[in-house]
């Protein structure tokens, strides 16, 4: 699978339902070059669509499946946000 195609499936947590967004980005291990985690641009501030101060970072052994439109995945959204820098 390509990272182009990783970027155009919608992440949902099954946890509560929740789309949380589509693939912005990849953590990837520089000595290893495995995936650590993707990362998904969090909600806009302004009416949802403006001034993205968080993003989630997904570890990788908590997506459960990737199917041909979604990537489900298992996480507390509230340990998943990180401030972007």
């Amino acid at each position: 699978m390509r990272f182009c195609e990783l970027q155009e499936k919608e992440v949902i947590n099954i946890c509560d339902g929740k789309c949380l967004g589509c693939v912005r980005d990849l953590d990837i291990d520089e000595c290893d070059g495995i995936i650590k985690a993707l990362i998904v641009p969090g909600p806009g501030k302004y009416f949802g669509l403006f001034c993205r101060d968080v993003e989630f970072f997904i570890p990788w052994c908590k997506i459960v499946k990737i199917g041909p439109d979604i990537i489900l995945v298992e996480i507390d959204e509230k340990e998943a946000k990180h401030k972007v820098t």
